[in-house]
């Protein structure tokens, strides 16, 4: 239940983040972080190793699907649980199908080792294609965390500089003036070559053409397993040596950067942790190779037996797997269903329905993503083969024969939906059934069902409480009723029951939504209280330049005032001076007058 390919992704994740996490013991300080770009690689190093294997593992394990370019035509309908786009996905044309298996492939295989690209719009490029079939993958299909924790990967692909171009901070004009146009120019041509030489290489080993008379692609595999087998014998050693000086350019740059840093003390916790975090990540990557050469057993025997007994070591703790998903398609003559039967005499039979695996040919295919029912999972296995191949599945039918609850809330979680949940059938049994997703109709209109399904065989018969073959197959499984283990009291265990039983009832996805919504809400609170903080900070400042503009303004006005005073006194001055003048030059004249009629008086009297 907990062994899918996912988990061991999941856990070697973990563990990288633990040693990608910042160690910020000097703050402030920038040598302190610069062995980020080592530990950082071993990101990139694993979504590596998960894609490449992903890809080769399709072809070498030889479905016939896979190499015929026809496994989506199956796919959709026989994935575990499918999204309700699958169905539409499936109506697609047969070339279109084979097309996107060819894109499928190319994107798996020789895409990965564009990763290591020093050229960035080669990475970026490499971003783009990953993203694009992780997000076909998550709308067509429902496969828990794994495609959201792979898209998180590939975010070691970017740099800051294209971060800063989706939050529209990037400043061309800086970045134009660090690169010189002749290395530009080089940088382009190089990058033109290695897509027109992706798009031959897809071209010619699947013999794509375009028919013009049917408007279609047509497309076949034009190489074959033994020329392929040599093809992965010869890359696979080359592959970990573009590791290796990969890794090693990057330990080189940082420490020369850790080593640039003023201060002798930050120097210092600069070159430590590099010392100490590179030898770790060295470690990993060694370690790492084990598993990653199990695509090319050749390959494998040729590394260092000092590395394979350093794998044995660790392999228990899981900190490095190998990976190779969907490596056969199954499901190709239907997909195989295994419905359970209640009934409390034996003659008339209700159907147990599942909340998200396929049953009732009615309901439409459930989204579920980032959740993984495992009971439903682990059903889709168990119809491949025949049930002494999934020993729980009796345990299952026994739980269900007896009424418990915890077992019923794992098939629907509202309980009141579960056709026994009055009392428990008194038998159970399982058959096989083979589902097909509907076709549209003639005139191009949607069925009423999704499904469509036809009687395989008997999967497990018919049992009740005390029946000699339940109880045989209980104790061959040891699968029997045990003293039930002690309860434990500490308080970490009572909240865990407090919580869950304030949860139950509520469906898996409805509650990791919302505890995902809760989360990025309260991240968002953040964001927003720190800009106010930011912003209140810079307030006392903006008001101190204030009052001094403002004061520098009064007294600019009061030194106009003055001024202006200042005119008008000399105005009203030189006003009173020109009055005095103009009386002076009046009184004078006035005298000149008195003593001109003086002298006219007298002259007057001396003519008498």
């Amino acid at each position: 239940f907990l062994y899918f390919q996912w988990d061991n992704l999941l856990l070697e994740a973990g563990f990288l983040c633990v040693i990608v996490a910042p160690l910020t013991i000097i703050r402030g300080s920038r040598a302190v972080r610069e062995h980020d770009r080592v530990t950082f690689w071993l990101i990139r190093w694993l979504l590596f190793r998960l894609m490449f294997a992903s890809g080769v593992v399709k072809l070498t394990s030889r479905c016939p699907t896979w190499w015929g370019l026809t496994a989506l035509t199956y796919h959709y309908e026989t994935q575990c649980i499918p999204t309700p786009l699958a169905w539409f996905a499936h109506q697609l044309p047969v070339w279109w199908q084979k097309l996107s298996v060819v894109g499928a492939l190319v994107i798996e295989i020789p895409v990965p080792f564009l990763f290591f690209s020093p050229l960035r719009r080669l990475r970026l490029g490499a971003f783009y294609m990953q993203v694009l079939l992780q997000v076909l993958i998550i709308l067509s299909g429902n496969y828990n965390f794994f495609n959201l924790l792979t898209l998180v990967l590939c975010l070691s692909l970017l740099d800051d500089q294209h971060v800063r171009f989706w939050l529209c901070k990037t400043d061309r004009v800086e970045v134009e003036k660090n690169v010189s146009k002749l290395l530009s120019w080089l940088s382009f041509l190089l990058e033109l070559a290695v897509w027109s030489l992706l798009i031959f290489g897809t071209i010619s080993c699947f013999d794509l053409q375009y028919d013009k008379t049917k408007n279609v692609v047509s497309s076949h595999t034009a190489f074959t397993y033994h020329q392929f087998n040599q093809f992965l014998k010869t890359v696979t050693i080359p592959c970990v040596w573009i590791g290796v000086l990969s890794l090693t350019w990057e330990m080189i740059t940082s420490m020369f950067r850790c080593a640039c840093v003023s201060g002798f003390l930050r120097r210092f916790w600069g070159m430590v942790q590099w010392s100490v975090f590179a030898a770790a990540s060295a470690s990993l990557f060694a370690v790492s190779l084990v598993p990653f050469t199990f695509i090319e057993y050749d390959s494998n025997a040729r590394l260092w037996p000092g590395v394979r007994q350093a794998f044995e070591v660790v392999d228990r703790y899981q900190l490095v797997n190998s990976y190779g998903l969907f490596r056969r398609m199954t499901g190709v003559g239907g997909r195989p269903e295994v419905i359970i039967e209640g009934s409390n005499d034996a003659v008339t039979w209700t159907e147990i329905e599942f909340m998200y695996k396929p049953g009732n040919l009615s309901a439409p295919p459930p989204v579920v993503t980032p959740h993984q029912p495992r009971l439903d999972w682990q059903m889709w296995f168990a119809a491949l083969g025949p049930h002494t191949q999934a020993p729980w599945f009796t345990s299952l039918m026994y739980r269900l024969l007896q009424g418990k609850r915890d077992v019923i809330e794992l098939i629907q979680t509202d309980v009141s939906q579960y056709p026994f949940h009055q009392q428990p059938p008194a038998y159970l049994r399982a058959h096989r059934y083979r589902y097909w997703f509907t076709e549209p109709k003639a005139d191009g209109s949607y069925p009423q069902r999704w499904w469509r399904r036809v009687y395989d065989e008997e999967f497990y018969p018919i049992v009740h409480l005390g029946n000699t073959f339940l109880d045989s197959m209980l104790n061959q499984y040891g699968l029997k009723d045990k003293s039930p283990r002690r309860v434990s009291n500490t308080t970490v265990a009572q909240m865990v029951r407090w919580f869950r039983s304030q949860v139950r009832g509520v469906p898996a996805p409805m509650l990791i939504w919302t505890l995902l919504a809760c989360s990025a809400t309260f991240s968002l609170i953040q964001v927003l209280i720190n800009k106010t903080k930011r912003a209140r900070q810079t307030m006392p400042a903006c008001n101190v330049s204030e009052k001094a503009s403002n004061h520098t303004d009064a007294v600019a006005d009061s030194c106009s005032d003055l001024r202006e005073e200042t005119r008008e006194q000399q105005t009203e001055e030189e006003e009173d001076g020109m009055k005095s003048e103009e009386e002076v030059e009046k009184s004078d004249g006035d005298e000149d007058r008195e003593e001109d009629r003086m002298e006219k008086e007298d002259i007057f009297d001396e003519s008498f």
